[in-house]
């Protein structure tokens, strides 16, 4: 396959000409907790205190939402960060979202979302699921999405960053670093590789 051009450097390029473009393309890995742990802590206190929904409920709705962000995040990662349009502009924002990353893997501050992207696209999911639930599950349910999401969010800073000796946190390593250093059309799943082998897309055994 071709072989695109990686960074071994932990510094990464300017994206933006203005510097508050620029300012907001970039985060410290702990920012998303600052941000979504309290929104979390809400509706853990809208569904358990305000609406006092039983816990067995609440623990129902909150592990179906944690499950929907595992297949949410390859597909995400899969058809959405990994698509590559034919258009100069469509170029543009795909590297911006995503193509910086591959390019430059060992720059800190572009591992995490930034707030500026990441709380649009959490709205939109909001809503989506606000929509499509019964009336009150969207409280349970998006608690368990967003923890997913916090999840993999320290998940993948740690997988770029950590030394890991031994087990579980090692492979998951493996599995990441083959993706961005050997075959990027494989290896999708972050902080969870059981969508790549039901799709077929985990990395061949050698």
């Amino acid at each position: 396959m071709k072989k695109n051009f990686v960074s071994n450097s932990t510094a990464s390029i300017r994206m933006f000409k203005n510097d508050f473009l620029e300012s907001l393309s970039k985060v410290r890995f702990y920012v998303p907790l600052i941000v979504y742990i309290p929104v979390i802590g809400f509706l853990f206190w809208k569904a358990i205190i305000d609406l006092q929904m039983p816990v067995l409920n609440f623990a129902g709705w909150f592990l179906l939402g944690l499950a929907i962000w595992t297949i949410t995040e390859y597909i995400l990662h899969r058809y959405v960060f990994h698509f590559e349009p034919e258009a100069e502009w469509g170029k543009k924002i795909h590297f911006i979202f995503h193509g910086v990353h591959h390019d430059y893997p060992n720059d800190a501050k572009r591992l995490v979302m930034p707030p500026s992207a990441s709380i649009p696209m959490a709205l939109g999911f909001y809503f989506l699921f606000d929509w499509l639930l019964p009336e009150t599950t969207v409280y349970p349910f998006f608690s368990g999405f967003m923890i997913g999401y916090l999840f993999y969010d320290m998940v993948h800073y740690a997988l770029h960053h950590a030394n890991f000796k031994s087990g579980f946190w090692k492979k998951l390593k493996h599995h990441h670093m083959l993706h961005h250093y050997s075959d990027s059309t494989k290896g999708y799943g972050v902080s969870w590789t059981f969508w790549d082998h039901i799709f077929r897309s985990n990395f061949d055994k050698k």
